[in-house]
């Protein structure tokens, strides 16, 4: 079995962790509003989906929306606009509360029929020098467990997520360990 990697892009590969791929690949598909939070109804678009509810305005709270429900109000309103500081809230708050309730359908997606097909692109060795150029193909792999992935991804747990990859990715067989960094991972659900 290899060895994790501990120097990755010492001879010039580009990358990125493949949990980081497989965390960016579910926040697109957990992704709703496409309209920036400084824009008016990228705005308006959260605050509504973050105070739809008590529960939901719950849920912010606890993501960090500390705001009083006066200001919010008047950010509904259009009276004020949120600070700099404000949209980073709202749009931190939007995205943590966004994952925790996707995650139960992402997980049901990704899980049915067996499981999911995923693609998984190497690194990029365009900048590595001949002699130190490993033979890399894409790969591809069905993960049938996804319970593990999404309850990392959903907690925001970077290293339950590393090992949650690291245990999918060994059904790779003996080239698991050239996998850990890869330029994309790509599935749907």
């Amino acid at each position: 079995m290899p060895e994790k990697t501990h120097d990755f892009g010492r001879y010039g590969a580009q990358g990125i962790k493949g949990s980081a791929a497989v965390a960016r690949q579910l926040d697109n598909l957990a992704d709703h509003i496409s309209t920036p939070v400084t824009a008016r109804r990228g705005l308006l678009a959260r605050l509504n989906y973050l105070t739809r509810s008590n529960r939901a305005r719950q849920a912010a709270r606890a993501a960090g929306l500390t705001v009083t429900d006066r200001t919010v109000k008047a950010w509904l309103t259009g009276k004020r606009r949120p600070s700099r500081a404000g949209l980073e809230q709202i749009e931190t708050a939007y995205r943590t509360v966004r994952r925790q309730n996707v995650a139960r359908y992402l997980l049901r997606r990704l899980n049915d029929g067996g499981g999911t097909r995923v693609e998984i692109h190497p690194f990029d060795q365009s900048r590595v020098d001949g002699r130190f150029q490993r033979v890399l193909e894409y790969r591809s792999l069905n993960i049938r467990q996804w319970d593990t992935i999404i309850r990392a991804w959903s907690a925001k747990d970077t290293g339950a997520l590393d090992n949650a990859w690291a245990d999918a990715i060994v059904d790779l067989g003996s080239q698991w360990g050239q996998y850990e960094y890869v330029s994309a991972v790509g599935f749907a659900a």
